[in-house]
């Protein structure tokens, strides 16, 4: 019997080819929280992506609350740091501290991320919040830096086959401007 895996997803193009990794290993299943992605329409037409791949392959999902409120509290006083600075490591010690919290309360063995996957992200910063929910919720994490190996090469070719809704910036409001 395999191991179940949460895995914590921005956006269906990030996601393709990490659970093409992950879905020999694990019992997989998908989470999708991402209280940072601004607008709303930007964020139900990445959550529709996620949707529907995962529907297509049969792979379960679970979509939490859209709360940006929260998160907007979260970063308060970082808004003008420039990307990759403190407020993505908040953002992310935010987003996997709760995907870690739902893995530890839902009885999954481990939890992992796509974040590595975008390019315009700090794999280390990334896998850095990993470790630190790992520590507090005692889940492990599965720390890859997807983009290793030519992950964003293959990521990029199986997107467009799959005509995969491609954004243009990370999500929140202070990435678009």
């Amino acid at each position: 019997m395999k191991e179940k895996l949460l895995l914590h997803t921005c956006c269906a193009p990030c996601s393709i080819y990490i659970i093409n990794q992950l879905l020999d290993k694990f019992d997989l299943t998908v989470y999708f929280f991402n209280p940072n992605i601004f607008p709303e329409e930007e964020y139900l037409q990445r959550l529709s992506e996620i949707k529907r791949f995962c529907q297509s392959r049969g792979i379960d999902y679970i979509e939490a609350n859209y709360q940006p409120n929260e998160w907007l509290n979260f970063i308060r006083g970082y808004e003008n740091e420039p990307e990759k600075g403190f407020r993505c490591s908040l953002c992310f010690n935010l987003r996997l501290g709760k995907t870690a919290e739902f893995a530890k309360a839902n009885d999954f063995d481990w939890f992992c991320t796509t974040l590595t996957m975008g390019r315009q992200k700090n794999s280390l910063q990334v896998l850095d919040a990993g470790r630190k929910a790992e520590t507090k919720y005692l889940v492990k994490f599965y720390d890859r830096d997807f983009k290793k190996n030519f992950g964003v090469q293959v990521t990029d070719w199986l997107a467009k086959q799959l005509g995969l809704y491609r954004q243009d910036y990370c999500g929140c409001i202070f990435s678009k401007n």
